[in-house]
């Protein structure tokens, strides 16, 4: 089988997490300022969790970026990303509408912990493989320091959440922006297509 199904079909159900979660944040009823400050906290786990689905949808295209062709345990493993990333936008939604109370923060972050453990063991089976190209497992590796600090702020995030939720969020947001900035090693590998 070509990748290219496997891409449409990721980048569909993608976009269709990130339509859903747009549409959890309800338009107020009233005209005041302080109707559009309520929905503050629905709006902040929105923007963490566009971040979050952006950055896969960005890693996921580069991970499969260097393939020609896919097999079974890749089509497996990357069924069971999109399963935990399909659950973003209930996450998301529970997490707004609640303020970021302590049980919805820790399901977030458990679910994160999910998402990056499913990305993982897409990748490691993309390495495995060996349908990628030398260069680019090599680049992948070199982000171990990223993925440590992904997970240690998501699993601080859990307890963080009965003491502080605010400081539980800053950690869900700043997992997100230290993958925004581009690994120049994976650019650098990628062919020019």
């Amino acid at each position: 089988m070509t990748k290219t199904r496997l891409e449409a079909f990721s980048d569909g159900v993608l976009a269709i997490i990130i339509t859903i979660m747009v549409l959890e944040i309800k338009v107020p009823h009233g005209t005041d300022w302080n109707e559009l400050i309520k929905l503050l906290p629905v709006f902040f786990s929105y923007v963490i969790s566009f971040l979050l689905v952006g950055i896969y949808w960005g890693n996921h295209h580069h991970l499969l970026h260097t393939l020609k062709h896919v097999n079974s345990p890749i089509i497996l493993s990357n069924l069971n990303l999109l399963f935990w990333l399909s659950l973003v936008p209930f996450a998301t939604g529970w997490m707004g509408e609640n303020h970021f109370a302590p049980n919805t923060i820790i399901v977030y972050s458990i679910l994160l912990i999910c998402c990056g453990l499913s990305y993982a063991i897409l990748q490691n089976i993309i390495i495995k493989s060996g349908l990628a190209q030398s260069e680019f497992t090599d680049a992948l590796k070199k982000q171990n320091m990223k993925v440590l600090i992904s997970f240690a702020a998501d699993l601080i995030a859990i307890p963080m959440a009965y003491v502080n939720p605010v400081i539980s969020g800053v950690l869900l947001a700043l997992q997100s922006l230290i993958w925004l900035i581009p690994d120049k090693n994976i650019e650098k590998t990628l062919p020019n297509k």
